[in-house]
């Protein structure tokens, strides 16, 4: 493949894909500051590294190449020479009102090696951990409770939402809430400096500066000619809007952007939470983002000469149909549609399965009436343990940032 990023559907033979190994910013989470930086509980580091380590090796043994973020961004900064300049738009964006804080930050995160920088932005930096002197009437005033001068990442390891892999680009997203909005930037260096991705001609479809928020989570590729953002808690419809505009315009080759408007709530936060693709005519979904008639609302954006045209329907199934060219498809119920078992395994990932190939998936084992259903299908299931990784509320897809997937035949 001679294109760094190269995503032309959602079940494609995975070739390469980015992850996150969960680190010590999982370890500073605490039950007072959870709930700003978007956790219900706090997952026992070893155990999730032990998890996520067999999700890499499922990967590996199927012959996907696995990338580290953490190790890709140290790179891209090193190959840049970017490192103060990166540290200073990372403390820009860090929220730290007080001047003596931000030099005492530098000071300190400049002093390491890049790779140690790049681990300490993402663990956080704790108040004990630099003394700074008060210079002003707000340091004094400030809140001297709060642990953080620089807030830990703990969402770091779902690199399915900073940004979103599509055709031969990438949407850099700018995130919906604080606690997730520096992630992106990561992937702006490793775009700019790596050199694996720098003036290797990717494309970038929307970027992390635009007014509208978009999360990697809606974002999917159903085919060379569709793909289908969620309308969602997190992703804006002017940001749907835009980045198709922008796909129509720069000729990427996709034809619809399907728009499909899901619940606003946490245990939906993001499409793929709901829907996801399995193979060629199957999809998972999760009977509570249709109304009891089995409709939702789904919007086609098609190019109109320089304009765009937009057409609505309730029917998810008829527009799938047409859109992929199908003479029919399945939708597999998260836990077999039942009221207890379809709420339980959503909230656990259920239907956040990760396609390596067409009719292959990775799955959470806690799943275990989806992932039954899924093989009564003729679905191949591998399954991961997840008593820690899923405490995030994020699956294998939710893991994983594919970078390059085969064409489909």
């Amino acid at each position: 493949m001679d294109k760094p990023i190269h995503v032309f559907s959602e079940i494609g033979k995975l070739q390469t894909v980015l992850l996150k190994r969960p680190g010590k910013e999982v370890e500073n989470l605490t039950p007072d500051i959870m709930e700003r930086l978007l956790f219900d509980d706090i997952p026992y580091l070893p155990v999730a590294q032990a998890e996520h380590d067999e999700f890499a090796q499922v990967l590996q043994e199927n012959g996907v190449e696995t990338l580290y973020l953490e190790k890709l961004a140290a790179e891209a900064i090193d190959a840049g020479n970017v490192k103060e300049e990166f540290l200073n738009r990372m403390l820009d964006e860090s929220f730290i009102d007080s001047a003596a804080v931000r030099q005492g930050l530098f000071e300190y995160l400049s002093s390491m090696g890049t790779q140690e920088m790049v681990d300490k932005v993402m663990a956080g930096v704790r108040t004990n951990e630099l003394d700074v002197k008060p210079h002003s009437l707000f340091d004094l005033s400030n809140d001297a409770d709060y642990p953080f001068y620089m807030d830990p990442m703990p969402n770091l390891y779902f690199t399915r939402d900073p940004s979103a892999s599509i055709g031969n680009g990438m949407s850099v997203n700018k995130m919906t809430f604080e606690a997730r909005r520096r992630e992106s930037l990561f992937t702006t260096y490793i775009l700019n400096h790596h050199p694996r991705f720098a003036n290797k001609g990717v494309e970038v479809w929307l970027d992390r500066d635009e007014d509208g928020h978009i999360e990697g989570g809606d974002e999917l590729v159903l085919s060379h000619e569709v793909v289908a953002i969620g309308i969602s808690q997190r992703t804006h419809a002017r940001s749907i809007e835009k980045i198709a505009r922008n796909l129509f315009a720069k000729n990427a080759g996709f034809k619809k952007v399907l728009a499909i408007k899901i619940p606003n709530n946490r245990a939906m936060m993001h499409l793929d939470t709901v829907f996801t693709m399995v193979d060629h005519d199957k999809f998972t979904i999760h009977p509570a983002i249709q109304d009891a008639d089995g409709k939702i609302d789904v919007y086609t954006l098609e190019a109109d000469g320089d304009d765009i045209k937009i057409s609505h329907s309730q029917d998810l199934h008829g527009t799938l149909k047409e859109a992929l060219h199908l003479d029919d498809l399945v939708l597999i119920p998260t836990g077999n549609g039942d009221a207890i078992v379809a709420p339980r395994e959503q909230w656990n990932d259920g239907s956040n399965t990760l396609a390596i190939a067409p009719g292959v998936v990775v799955t959470y084992n806690r799943n275990y009436v989806s992932n039954e259903l899924l093989r009564s299908y003729g679905i191949k299931v591998l399954e991961i343990h997840s008593s820690e990784l899923s405490r995030g509320r994020g699956g294998p897809r939710c893991m994983s940032q594919p970078l390059i997937r085969e064409d489909l035949k």
